[in-house]
């Protein structure tokens, strides 16, 4: 009798052992489940991340091309002191590496050396850290960057033949020049230039 009552006892411990490990077994199944979707869904999230990126550069990138647009209608010339095509081609891999002197320009800020009227074409946002700017106005230099921290590039038509050289060398519209007054372009999240626009990540304003 005795033996039967401890493995009655014994059963029933039994019972809680094994409901307890359920429990335990559960939180596991959770948490790898869990884990598993957060692998799935991080890239898929990266994805939309980057065309968010993409989407907000092209934005820019279509104001600072209706920005120097707008200042040759109240000018009668673009923002520039250059004379040629290839000297006023302002930020990464064009003559002037800085575009600050442009965007100051536009914003009405600085010396206003060609805005003479003080009149505010764009006003882009302060990059939030200026140490390590992105999507807005580097405040020391006047640049203007892109989301993945590089400065746009901007190139306009110094000599007023309303052609300006493609600085890829296919799809990305006619080569070797493209009519337009003009252009600018964002290198992307590898912050290179690629040569044919198709094969790279950059970003542009005429397409």
């Amino acid at each position: 009798m005795e033996m039967k009552e401890m493995t009655k006892l014994e059963c029933l411990m039994t019972k809680e052992d094994r409901k307890a490990a359920f429990t335990l077994a559960e939180l596991l199944l959770v948490i790898v489940i869990v884990v598993i979707l957060a692998g799935l869904i991080f890239p898929v999230f990266q994805g939309v991340l980057e065309r968010a990126k993409k989407l907000q550069a092209k934005n820019d990138l279509t104001q600072i091309v209706t920005a120097v647009n707008a200042f040759y209608t109240e000018y009668g010339r673009y923002p520039t002191s250059a004379t040629t095509d290839a000297t006023a081609t302002y930020g990464p891999g064009g003559s002037i590496t800085e575009n600050g002197g442009l965007f100051n320009e536009l914003r009405a800020t600085g010396l206003f050396t060609l805005n003479t009227r003080q009149i505010v074409f764009i006003s882009p946002p302060d990059a939030k850290d200026q140490n390590n700017s992105r999507s807005g106005i580097k405040t020391s230099t006047g640049g203007y960057y892109d989301p993945w921290t590089t400065e746009y590039a901007v190139a306009m038509d110094a000599d007023y033949n309303n052609q300006i050289a493609n600085p890829y060398t296919s799809n990305a519209g006619a080569t070797p020049n493209l009519q337009s007054g003009v252009i600018a372009w964002s290198l992307g999240k590898d912050r290179v230039k690629g040569t044919d626009f198709k094969a790279s990540d950059d970003v542009i304003s005429w397409q």
